[in-house]
């Protein structure tokens, strides 16, 4: 049986007052779902994505939504200069960062047979060692600070077995022991760092592509019937940021219903 997807709770000012970055926020699925929540939540908020038309246009619709348009930069996770520059102007324009969200991340589907060392190095490139330039980029300004929170978008894969998906499900398995390691270097300083598992939420980018079959095969699968709303996902990323989740780090939280 189909169970569908509730309404979104209403916000409860689990943000007030703090500054958030959000990578790959762009379009309409987990990091943009993350940023207007975070944005509802009471952040001051600045998104990225390298893709600078839907970068404004997710701006424009967060402002709409909310009254309070979010800072945009242009940002290429893969290149260090970028994030380096990401950095900087969130530190301007914000004055500090609270909370960083990584979701940048790049999926496929192809077998290890036909796979070529650039399949393999640009999905490992964007989904994980992103990850940690980001991560290394805003430590030291945390640990200046004394607090802050890094949340990462990991993904169920990283613990279970799917065909075609080698070169993800290794690098979000990698996400998910950076998160572990590097939580427990931050946690001398008052940061604390987590990480979300989704296990299937449906957004355009992942229709593109992943087969229908293949999406009504896993969907199927679920124990409500059906994929995650993106939302679903960003209330636990959120909640992962705020305070409530004060003594959580190191933790990687999965979002599914009982696919992890």
């Amino acid at each position: 049986m189909t169970l569908s997807a509730p309404a979104c709770p209403p916000a409860r000012g689990l943000l007030k007052d703090k500054t958030v970055v959000v990578t790959a926020a762009a379009g309409t699925g987990i990091g943009y779902s993350a940023a207007l929540r975070a944005a509802e939540e009471g952040a001051r908020l600045l998104i990225s994505d390298f893709h600078e038309r839907r970068l404004e246009e997710a701006a424009d619709r967060i402002a709409e939504a909310t009254g309070s348009r979010p800072q945009t930069v242009i940002c290429d996770v893969t290149r260090q200069a970028d994030v380096d520059a990401l950095r900087d102007a969130a530190l301007a324009g914000l004055g500090a960062v609270d909370v960083l969200i990584n979701n940048a991340g790049l999926g496929g589907e192809v077998p290890v047979v036909d796979m070529t060392d650039d399949q393999w190095s640009r999905v490992l490139d964007v989904t994980l060692t992103s990850v940690m330039r980001m991560t290394r980029a805003f430590l030291p300004g945390m640990y200046a600070r004394g607090g802050g929170a890094i949340v990462n978008n990991a993904s169920v894969l990283g613990w279970r077995a799917q065909k075609g998906q080698a070169h993800y499900a290794a690098a979000k398995a990698g996400v998910m022991a950076f998160t572990r390691c590097s939580a427990l270097e931050a946690a001398e300083h008052g940061v604390r760092i987590n990480a979300v598992a989704p296990s299937i939420a449906m957004h355009p980018f992942l229709a593109k592509v992943t087969t229908q079959e293949q999406l009504d095969r896993l969907a199927a699968q679920e124990a409500f019937g059906r994929p995650a709303e993106v939302w679903e996902v960003a209330n636990v990323m959120i909640f992962l940021a705020s305070d409530l989740a004060s003594y959580m780090t190191g933790e990687v939280l999965s979002v599914s219903s009982q696919r992890a």
